[in-house]
């Protein structure tokens, strides 16, 4: 099987570190033979989430992201570290994807139920994005996403990419190739469960 991924960052920025390492982490996948597709979330423009727009108009961009949640095997999901949690931009894509659509019951969660999620952080802080990725491998848990154990995180990220965007130290981007084996693996395991 030929294992399709989606990947996004949670940060919005020009030049965000997140998106140098996600991208890094793409071309990684697609050299393993996944099939990755890479979206903006600012391409999106979600409202914030609200049960009230949600009764009475389901945003159309939500539902457009939910059915790209739906068509692929799992994530490659670059986390910023926002006051030591996720990125509002990131939680608002999330709790929007996890709702019910076309007649689904409330815990249906099936954009995410049975998915596999590969997690990565870059921050200019020493911890490279730890809180940030331990509060998304918790969100995504609860939404019954597989998180792959590996995780990578750049501390210092403003000096790890030369100027090419690759990643400066051979570590890290050895942890990356882990990252996405992981990722591909699992995806295959579970394909049988969310065929």
């Amino acid at each position: 099987m030929i294992v399709k991924l989606l990947a996004f960052a949670g940060s919005t920025r020009t030049g965000s570190l997140n998106q140098a390492l996600l991208d890094l982490a793409v071309a990684e996948a697609r050299s393993r033979g996944a099939e990755v597709m890479s979206i903006r979330l600012k391409d999106f423009d979600l409202p914030l989430y609200d049960g009230d727009l949600e009764a009475s108009a389901f945003p159309a961009k939500a539902r457009e992201l939910k059915a790209l949640f739906l068509a692929h095997h799992g994530f490659l999901i670059a986390s910023p570290e926002y006051n030591g949690s996720v990125s509002g931009v990131l939680k608002n894509a999330i709790d929007w994807a996890t709702r019910p659509t076309d007649g689904e019951s409330m815990v249906a969660l099936s954009a995410f139920r049975g998915k596999v999620a590969g997690l990565l952080g870059a921050s200019m802080s020493p911890f490279g994005g730890l809180r940030g990725v331990t509060h998304l491998r918790q969100i995504l848990g609860t939404i019954q996403t597989v998180v792959a154990t590996e995780q990578v995180l750049i501390p210092a990220a403003h000096a790890a990419f030369d100027d090419a965007g690759a990643l400066k130290d051979a570590l890290p981007a050895q942890l990356l190739g882990g990252l996405v084996a992981g990722v591909i693996d699992l995806a295959e395991r579970l394909e049988p469960s969310t065929a």
